[in-house]
């Protein structure tokens, strides 16, 4: 049965919700008219009767049109709320099932790009290793060959961090331990590690001074990580990745900024949600799983900072982590 509502197309179940819905209306309206109209036919009857009798009570015909117009009301009234309730109830529901089947076929995608992202590392590092065993190679290409397996070995741990650190923080399982550290030491340390993962890129690091915050940088160092690993990922070899932090007004203002084909506005709220890439997961041709920048979100919003998305000029995305600076 999952399976087969799986095969669903969302746009399927859409039409199907709305001529329901638009059914439901025509019912209630249909409702209202023969109710008004039985109405309409029990006060001429009433006063086809109150004619035939000649002792005819003084008011008699306006307590009729009376009960008529009150009638009449109550028909409109009851009418307008269950108009309203039925809209509400639709709308309520039109929400909760569609988020669910978005939920849903986002998960799907989740444990596709899932599978590809562990088998891809684990292959790899498995072939390097045994290259290494099987072949007798020059230290330049062992070299090499060990560092590509490092660097899918790092793939696999940030995954596996990424996947494990989501789960604690939604559960509440995760207790930050803040304390004092140099954001600008940070930056450049994680600047410099992609630079040895990546040598083939440019990074360009931007810092003014010490920026001293109040929070657990391991946190913000996969913050930060998550970003850069975005830039990566989204722009070609050739195209520079720069990585600023400043200090304003007691907050710390760390931008990463590519010159990649950049994020449409509809999507820049889009893509902070759970398991969210666009485009079917066993066709993408871009690593991840969608829980990169959710996480981010939620690190930002613990250490009581913001992150946002704004166009690079001339093309390209920029990343924005407002994080509140310690005073002291």
């Amino acid at each position: 049965m999952r399976k087969f509502f799986d095969r669903i197309p969302l746009k399927f179940i859409n039409y199907v919700f709305w001529l329901l819905l638009m059914y439901l209306i025509a019912a209630l309206a249909w409702w209202y008219i023969e109710l008004d109209q039985q109405n309409d036919l029990m006060l001429a009857f009433q006063l086809e009767q109150a004619m035939k009798n000649i002792a005819l009570a003084p008011g008699a015909i306006d307590a009729l049109q009376d009960a008529h117009d009150r009638n009449a009301k109550q028909y409109i009234g009851e009418g307008f709320t269950f108009l309203i309730i039925t809209i509400l109830g639709a709308v309520f529901v039109y929400s909760v099932v569609r988020r669910q089947i978005r939920f849903h076929l986002q998960q799907k995608n989740f444990m596709m790009a899932v599978t590809h992202e562990l088998k891809t590392p684990i292959a790899v590092t498995k072939l390097n290793l045994e290259t290494l065993r099987r072949h007798k190679l020059d230290e330049e290409r062992q070299s090499k060959i060990l560092g590509d397996a490092i660097n899918e070995t790092e793939r696999l741990d940030a995954l596996c961090n990424n996947i494990l650190l989501s789960s604690q923080l939604e559960s509440g399982g995760y207790k930050l331990t803040k304390q004092e550290f140099d954001c600008a030491e940070m930056l450049s340390s994680a600047v410099s590690a992609f630079q040895k993962r990546y040598p083939a890129r440019s990074f360009a690091l931007e810092v003014s001074g010490p920026v001293v915050l109040n929070g657990e940088e391991f946190l913000i160092r996969l913050v930060l990580n998550n970003l850069i690993e975005n830039a990566v990922k989204y722009t070609t070899p050739e195209m520079p990745i720069s990585v600023s932090l400043q200090e304003l007004d007691h907050q710390a203002i760390i931008k990463v900024a590519d010159l990649g084909a950049g994020i449409p506005d509809a999507e820049k709220q889009k893509v902070f949600e759970k398991f969210y890439r666009v485009g079917d997961e066993s066709k993408r041709k871009t690593k991840g799983t969608g829980l990169g920048l959710y996480l981010s979100t939620k690190i930002v919003k613990d250490h009581k900072g913001s992150i946002s998305i704004e166009n690079n000029h001339p093309v390209g995305t920029v990343f924005k982590v407002i994080l509140p600076k310690n005073r002291s």
